[in-house]
């Protein structure tokens, strides 16, 4: 879709942005709205689904995208190269502007994992199918699962530089993320020729649970968001806003232009991932390998679920336009 230039235009550009928010964010919001009053109604625990979601329903989304998506081979070695540069530069752009701005820790390590790590998952795996359909999934589900060995390696690292061999034996957990496993036995699977029929059992019933995953996963998000406290938080978390809804959206266009993409919409896809707003996992990190602490007066979590409360609230009128700019064609 590229959109028509003139005065004449605009009545059909707000008629083409409100259409994307119908289709592709409003889903979104919608169900994580749900998830919202949920949370604000109910004492939801939060743990339970995470496992739920983490160690079945997502890795049965992963193994039935890959392994029944058109994407060629190269294509998903190229999407796993630029998630994980894409990612590196953004961890160093949100160092030295933390140190630049004197930033010290826990508060400079939250800076740089909320500004690195986007709500890929929750957000970003429906969002991209709601905007760019089977490849679009595809795409964010590769995307998600190398995010996720990138965040248990380095981003445990980063959290937990100060907490000594706490931070390094907790690069372990990559190795116990089931959507490694799942993306290596697709790709085999591919590779083999050995993928089961779409239409047969295994397939069908992989794609049931792997389909209850994105439901589910707004409904966490809305349940996190209901719990967030931003308080005295509010003030500081500009940076750490700008860094994810503005510089990164920029350095995934500069990413898929350096590596390439073929197909259009792998490439759209890729960059919409890394504009969503910051996931809720840094914290996490923070807390566990790093130490629940403030600085100066302002605690981890405090900081890091506010970012995600501003990110998220201002991904829906940024994505949306984005989205539009994406099928126009201007940017990959």
């Amino acid at each position: 879709m590229r959109l028509p230039r003139g005065p004449s235009s605009w009545g059909w550009r707000v008629t083409a942005l409100l259409s994307i928010f119908a289709t592709a964010i409003l889903p979104i919001v919608a169900l994580a709205g749900v998830g919202v009053v949920l949370g604000r109604r109910r004492e939801v625990a939060i743990g339970p689904l995470n496992t739920v979601t983490v160690y079945v329903l997502v890795p049965a989304l992963v193994f039935h995208s890959i392994a029944t998506a058109t994407l060629a081979q190269a294509t998903l070695a190229r999407i796993a190269v630029a998630t994980v540069a894409f990612m590196l530069v953004m961890l160093v752009v949100a160092e030295l502007v933390g140190r630049l701005l004197g930033e010290s820790e826990p508060i400079l390590s939250a800076l740089v994992l909320v500004s690195a790590f986007p709500n890929s998952g929750n957000y970003g795996v429906p969002l991209s199918e709601f905007a760019f359909g089977v490849d679009g999934r595809g795409t964010a589900v590769l995307y998600l699962t190398v995010q996720g060995v990138v965040l248990y390696t380095v981003g445990v690292y980063v959290a937990g530089r100060g907490g000594g061999s706490r931070g390094i034996a907790g690069m372990k957990r990559a190795l116990e993320i089931p959507l490694v496993y799942a993306v290596v036995a697709a790709v085999l699977a591919r590779w083999l020729d050995a993928v089961p029929p779409a239409d047969g059992t295994a397939m069908e019933t992989l794609a049931l649970v792997g389909n209850a995953s994105i439901p589910l996963m707004l409904l966490i998000l809305g349940v996190q968001l209901a719990d967030t406290d931003y308080g005295a938080a509010l003030s500081r978390v500009g940076p750490a806003a700008v860094l994810k809804m503005g510089v990164a959206p920029v350095v995934g266009v500069a990413v898929v232009l350096l590596v390439g993409f073929e197909n259009p919409t792998v490439a759209r896809t890729f960059v919409l991932e890394c504009a969503t707003p910051a996931a809720i996992t840094p914290l996490l990190l923070v807390v566990e390998f790093g130490g629940e602490s403030a600085g100066d007066g302002l605690s981890v979590a405090e900081y890091v679920s506010t970012a995600v409360l501003v990110t998220t609230l201002l991904s829906v009128p940024l994505l949306t336009v984005l989205i539009a700019v994406l099928e126009s064609g201007l940017l990959v």
